[in-house]
């Protein structure tokens, strides 16, 4: 891992852009690697047992990073997951063998070949497309209501680069889907739409400027920023710094996409400003993973709690039900 800064593939296989800034990223990696093993001594010396229990302590843990060695257990735990998984009364292999819709299976089929195609564990092992459709399928079938839909590969592809473990894949995705986001993936996407046009009056009341200024360029929030919340991230930002929110996703909730957003505005409000029409302005959004600040992930995470200013689960619940959410 040390010496994945010169190379053209990071550490999950995600291969690097022509235009990778390898100077900012040796820049971040020779201090985060110090970071990484000084996190991971706290965390083997509190939670050795694996029991993360709740409360401040773990808190203020998860935002610091959860080792990767920690990831799948702690995610598992602080989501709900785990709950989730001893009271269905089916097993994961058991659910598995009822994959038998074959409009879903050509559906999944079909995308496989498109998740993640630059990462080389999907193009050169035949485990892990296996797997991921596995997950898929088997959530698509026990979940009418949600199915299948474009951006679960990613999510549950991401999951699976984590914990390399298809089980823990499933559980995860659907604590995700079903428990912690807001119906984003029913065919309706009514909870996506209004989470769209929560995050419109977050940044009105935050970045007015900012807010008028995309209004005039004409950019519907749902061309900029769909992405972020369907695919939660993954895909759109640097996977290190999208695994540090999942961690903060899985134990404070949906709150946490909203604060990454504010945040990434809020370090390129210049930018924003500059552009002056529709074409610059997606360009500048489709470039936010290059910022410095994103690309540090340690210092992304404290942006993301420091310039979202505070932002409480009831005003995000009063927004939603505002604007359509019941």
């Amino acid at each position: 891992m040390a010496n994945s800064n010169y190379s053209k593939v990071d550490e999950y296989g995600f291969e690097r852009g022509e235009n990778f800034d390898y100077k900012t990223y040796d820049l971040f990696m020779s201090q985060y690697m110090r970071t990484l093993t000084r996190r991971a001594q706290r965390w083997d010396s509190t939670f050795r047992t694996r029991d993360f229990g709740k409360g401040s302590t773990l808190k203020r843990f998860v935002r610091k990073g959860i080792p990767a060695d920690f990831r799948a257990a702690c995610w598992m735990s602080i989501s709900g997951a785990d709950r989730l998984k001893s009271g269905t009364a089916m097993t994961y292999q058991q659910m598995r063998k009822a994959n038998i819709n074959s409009q879903i299976i050509e559906t999944i089929k079909i995308d496989l070949p498109r998740t993640f195609p630059d990462n080389i564990f999907f193009l050169n092992e035949e485990s892990l497309p296996s797997m991921l459709y596995n997950v898929l399928a088997t959530f698509a079938h026990q979940n009418s209501e949600v199915g299948y839909c474009q951006g679960l590969n990613y999510i549950a592809g991401l999951i699976l680069l984590a914990t390399k473990d298809e089980s823990t894949t499933f559980w995860l995705l659907k604590t995700l889907v079903e428990q912690i986001l807001p119906k984003y993936y029913i065919r309706t996407m009514s909870g996506l739409l209004t989470d769209l046009e929560v995050l419109n009056e977050l940044v009105k009341k935050s970045e007015p400027i900012v807010h008028r200024h995309i209004l005039n360029v004409g950019m519907p929030w749902a061309m900029g920023t769909t992405k972020w919340f369907i695919c939660i991230y993954a895909d759109v930002l640097p996977t290190e710094t999208v695994l540090r929110i999942w961690d903060c996703l899985f134990l404070e909730g949906s709150k946490i996409l909203f604060r990454v957003a504010l945040a990434l505005i809020k370090l390129h409000k210049e930018d924003i400003l500059q552009t002056s029409d529709l074409s610059e302005l997606m360009t500048v959004f489709k470039n936010m993973k290059n910022h410095p600040r994103v690309i540090n992930c340690h210092e992304f995470m404290r942006d993301i709690f420091t310039l979202s200013g505070s932002l409480s689960n009831r005003t995000i619940q009063k927004l939603r039900i505002k604007h359509g959410k019941e």
